[in-house]
C-alpha cells in the first residue's frame, strides 16, 4: 500500500506500553493516523469521538478481555484485528467466531500486522480518503454467464437482455436455488450502469431491528450506541444497481418505506430529516407467490404493484432437464480445477444419476453435490457412488487399504475423513487458515500440522 494513506485511522488499544508505542511508531510510518488506548475504557472513549477504519485490540487487557471488546463494538462493522500470546490462540479463535477479522500471535511480527491492515482495508473497501465504508460488488460482463440451452431457459435469458438497457424495475421469481442472484448480476453487468456497485441486500440473513439501519444507514449520535455516522447499502448504491433478495420476507413496517423510496428516488439516514438523491436501478426477487400474500394481507398490495412491472420467472431445475449435464459439466470443471488442482469429469453412470434425479434444491443443489464429489473422488472420472444424494450413504473409497486389526482401519479411515473435511473447508475459505480452523473449531496450530501432516497447498 502507497503511504498515502489520507485520513485513515486506526484505533490500537494495548496495555504494555512499549509494545504500544512500537505498534503505534510502526502503524504510523506507514501513513496511517493511529489513536492509542491502554484499555477498554479509553478506547471505547475515542470511538464515540473519532472515526476509525480498523481496530487492533490485544486479547488480555486490564479492564476487560479483547472478546468482550469485540462483543461490544460488533455493530459498528470495524474489522477488528486480535493481538494474543502463544497460549491463548484457542481464545482468538473463539474470537473469530464472533467476528473478528484475524488475530495475531505476539510477539508481533510488524511486516505482518500491517499486511493484515491493509488487507483488512481492502476487505471492507475503505478507500484512502477516509470514506468509512465503500461496499462495491462488480459484477464482469464476461463472467456474468448464464448456462442454460433448454427453451424454458433461454426465453428467459432474452427477458434479460431486453430489459438490461433500461432503467425498468425488474422482479425475478423462482424457486429457492434457481439462480435469481446470477439473473440479477446479469441484468447489471448488461447494462449502462456495469461500471457502477451492484449491491444486494436479503432481509432472511439481518435481524429486522437491524435491517432499516442496514438499508439507510444513521448519523452519529442517532440513538444509543450510534458512535460514528454509516452508511447505508441503498446509498452506496448510487449510479449502480440495487438487488433485493426475496422481498416476500420483508417485514411489512419496512415495505411501505421502500416503496416510498421507489417513488421519490431518495433516502433519509436515521437521526437526519436530509434527504439524500438517488440514482439507482432496483431488482427485486422472491421464491413466495406475492399476489397471495398480498391478498392475505402480508404483502403490501401497492408494493406489488409497483415491483411486478417486468417479471422475469426462473423455472425450476426439473423443467429444464436439458440442463442438468451442460451445468454438472461446468461444476465439475471448475470445482475440480479450484479444488483439485486438475480437471475432473463426469463418468457416464455419474451422468445418468444426475438425470434420474429430480433436484429439489435446484442449480444450488446441483453445485454442492458436485463439489462433494470432486472433493471425495479419486479421478478422474466421477463415479455415481461419489454422487451422494439425500437417502445415499457416503461412500468409502474401496481402495482403501482394509488390512490389520479393526482399531487399525479405523485409524486410516479416520485420517481420510480429516483430510477430506479439512480439504473441504480450506476449499470455501479460499485457504484462510485462520477462518479454517474457526470452522474446523480446532487450534491454528493444529490445523497448520494437518496441512503439512496431509501435504495440503492453495491453488496458485
Amino acid at each position: 500500500m502507497a503511504d498515502n494513506q489520507g485520513m485513515v485511522k486506526i484505533l490500537l488499544v494495548e496495555d504494555n506500553r512499549s509494545m504500544r508505542e512500537m505498534l503505534s511508531s510502526i502503524i504510523a510510518e506507514k501513513g496511517f493516523e493511529v489513536d492509542a488506548a491502554a484499555d477498554v475504557g479509553s478506547g471505547l472513549a475515542l470511538l464515540k469521538k473519532n472515526d476509525y477504519a480498523v481496530i487492533v485490540s490485544d486479547l488480555h487487557l486490564p479492564d476487560m478481555d479483547g472478546l468482550s471488546f469485540l462483543k461490544k463494538v460488533k455493530d459498528l462493522q470495524l474489522p477488528f484485528i486480535i493481538l494474543t500470546a502463544y497460549g491463548s490462540i484457542e481464545k482468538a479463535v473463539e474470537a473469530i467466531k464472533e467476528g473478528a477479522y484475524d488475530f495475531i500471535a505476539k510477539p508481533v511480527d510488524p511486516e505482518y500486522l500491517l499486511l493484515m491492515v491493509e488487507k483488512a482495508l481492502a476487505a471492507t473497501h475503505i478507500a484512502r480518503e477516509n470514506l468509512v465504508l465503500r461496499e462495491v460488488l462488480q459484477s464482469e460482463l464476461g463472467r456474468t454467464v448464464i448456462i442454460g440451452s433448454s427453451r424454458e431457459i433461454q426465453h428467459e435469458a432474452e427477458k434479460v437482455r431486453q430489459v438490461a438497457q433500461t432503467q425498468a424495475t425488474v422482479l425475478l421469481r423462482g424457486e429457492s436455488g434457481t439462480g435469481k442472484e446470477l439473473f440479477a448480476r446479469a441484468i447489471h453487468a448488461l447494462s449502462p450502469r456495469r461500471d457502477r456497485p451492484f449491491i444486494t441486500i436479503n432481509s432472511a440473513s439481518i435481524p429486522d431491528n437491524l435491517l432499516e439501519n442496514e438499508l439507510f444507514g444513521h448519523e452519529k449520535g442517532s440513538y444509543t450506541g450510534a458512535h460514528m455516522r454509516q452508511v447505508g447499502k441503498l446509498e452506496l448504491a448510487q449510479g449502480g444497481t440495487f438487488f433485493f433478495d426475496e422481498i416476500g420476507d420483508f417485514p411489512l413496517h419496512l415495505q411501505g418505506k421502500i416503496l416510498r423510496v421507489l417513488e421519490e428516488k431518495t433516502i433519509s439516514r436515521l437521526g437526519s430529516g436530509k434527504a439524500i438523491p438517488l440514482d439507482i436501478r432496483f431488482v427485486f426477487a422472491t421464491n413466495q407467490d406475492l399476489e397471495k400474500a398480498a391478498a392475505e394481507k402480508r404483502f403490501r398490495q401497492d408494493l406489488y404493484f409497483r415491483i411486478t412491472s417486468f417479471p422475469i420467472e426462473l423455472p425450476p431445475l426439473r423443467e429444464r432437464r436439458d440442463d442438468i449435464l451442460l451445468l454438472g459439466d461446468h461444476f465439475v470443471r471448475k470445482l475440480s480445477l479450484d479444488i483439485r488442482k486438475h480437471e475432473f469429469r463426469l463418468s457416464p453412470a455419474a451422468r445418468e444419476k444426475l438425470l434420474a434425479y429430480h433436484w429439489p434444491g435446484n442449480v444450488r443443489e446441483l453445485q454442492n453435490t458436485i463439489e462433494r464429489a470432486v472433493i471425495i473422488g479419486r479421478g478422474p472420472d466421477l463415479q455415481p457412488e461419489e454422487i451422494i444424494l439425500p437417502g445415499h450413504p457416503f461412500p468409502v473409497p474401496d481402495t482403501m487399504n482394509l488390512n490389520g486389526s479393526l482399531k487399525d482401519v479405523a485409524s486410516r479411515a479416520q485420517k481420510l475423513a480429516e483430510k477430506l473435511k479439512i480439504t473441504q473447508v480450506l476449499a470455501e475459505t479460499s485457504f484462510n487458515r485462520t477462518r479454517a480452523a474457526a470452522i474446523l473449531e480446532v487450534s491454528y496450530k493444529t490445523l497448520l500440522d494437518k496441512i503439512k501432516e496431509y501435504g495440503l497447498a492453495p491453488k496458485d
